[in-house]
Order: C-alpha cells, then sequence, then structure tokens
C-alpha cells in the first residue's frame, strides 16, 4: 500500500533532498510540497495526505499552529515533525498538539523513512536522542504548571499573531489572511490583551519562547 506524503519546509534544497530520500521509496508517493505555514494548511485539506511531513520554523504560520490547525480539519493524516530542535519542550508539545512522529535535522536518513512508515502504520516514531522515558519524565515535570495562556488564542488570533512577529504589517497581514485592517487591527488587540502584551517587542520577544519565530535565517 502507498503512502501519500506532502512535505512543508522552508528551505527549497531540504524539500529537493526529501524529495529525492522519500520519493525513490517504493511505498511512497510525494503529492505536494510547500514552504509556507499557511499553504500546508490548504494542501492538507485539498490533498487529504496520509503523512505530512512539517518543519516547525515554517513562515506564515508556524509549524506548531499549522498542526492544530491541521488535527482539526484533516485528523486522519499523520504529521511527523522535522525539526533541528531537540528540546523537550518542543517535543512534547508537537505531541500534544497531535504530532505522531518527531524527527531531528541531523538525524539518519532511515530514521526518516522509517518514521513515515511507523506514523502511516499507527505507531509513534520519536528521533534519537529523543526517547520516550525523557518525554514522559519531562511531561511529570509540567503537570503541575499553570494554564498556558497561549491555548487562550482563537486559531485567527494565533495567524495574527504569527505574522505580526514575523514584522508584517497590519495591511500585509490583511491581505494575506484576506480580512480586513480593521479586523486584524481587532485581533491583535484581543491577542495582545491576553497575553499580556503591550509593544511589539513584547510580541516578538513571545513569539521566539515559544518557537513561532527563530532568530536564524
Amino acid at each position: 500500500m502507498t503512502s501519500s506524503i506532502v512535505l512543508a519546509d522552508d528551505h527549497p534544497i531540504v524539500r529537493r533532498g526529501l524529495r529525492c530520500l522519500l520519493g525513490c521509496q517504493p511505498d511512497f508517493s510525494i503529492v505536494g510540497e510547500t514552504g509556507d505555514g499557511l499553504d500546508a494548511v490548504r494542501m492538507v485539506e485539498d490533498l487529504r495526505p496520509d503523512v505530512l511531513i512539517l518543519d516547525l520554523m515554517i513562515p506564515s504560520l508556524s509549524g506548531l499552529e499549522a498542526l492544530r490547525v491541521i488535527r482539526q480539519r484533516s485528523p486522519r493524516t499523520r504529521v511527523v515533525i522535522l525539526s533541528m530542535h531537540s528540546n523537550h519542550e518542543f517535543v512534547v508539545t508537537a505531541l500534544r498538539e497531535g504530532a505522531t512522529g518527531y524527527v531531528l535535522k541531523g538525524s539518519e536518513e532511515e530514521h526518516l523513512v522509517r518514521a513515515v512508515r511507523d506514523v502511516a502504520s499507527g505507531k509513534r516514531f520519536l528521533s534519537p536522542p529523543v526517547t520516550e522515558s525523557a518525554i514522559e519524565a519531562y511531561i511529570v515535570q509540567i503537570k503541575a504548571s499553570q494554564l498556558d495562556l497561549h491555548e487562550t488564542l482563537t486559531t485567527r488570533e494565533r495567524e495574527v499573531l504569527q505574522l505580526a512577529a514575523e514584522g508584517r504589517l497590519a495591511t500585509e497581514v490583511a491581505a494575506h489572511l484576506h480580512i480586513s485592517h480593521r479586523t486584524v487591527e481587532n485581533h491583535r488587540a484581543n491577542l495582545m490583551r491576553k497575553l499580556g502584551l503591550k509593544h511589539q517587542t513584547d510580541l516578538v520577544r513571545y513569539a521566539l519562547r515559544h518557537g513561532l519565530i527563530s532568530l536564524e535565517e
């Protein structure tokens, strides 16, 4: 049985490598690719792939935000996060949001191939050195923590937060999301209030801490 796959990474050379690696597997079929988070959501909705390979640091809508939306709109699509981040907080958040695989970009090629096969068959795959025991230990540490204010944001507020943190003007955000300038301003005001943020610098720092944007190019 062939597993259909969509690739979502903002680096063309990475996508090219993924196509070469996965496209030559007899049981895999690459049906789409994109370098944009919002496009990834739309593509998954249209194509309904078996597996989405998703980078965490992707523009327009971060990997984690895209994952949240995709799990709602295409629940049968299994998501493998492909990331440079081995931090347990990133891994736990991705798993909590519905990812069934987490592969580090420095891993051996066979780890990604195995991850796709495992998640397509209903299993979970964690790339070494990430282990189930380490993740469970981290979960125990954060169980008593207070409600994450990020969870109080609506999907649209998260989209506006992502784009604003990337430095886009309200007019650009409005055009990108196909909503009015006034609606963008309302969403921005609401999310700033919910998160206790006052200035653009506060918003950018928040986005960095939560892995929505990266200092790296």
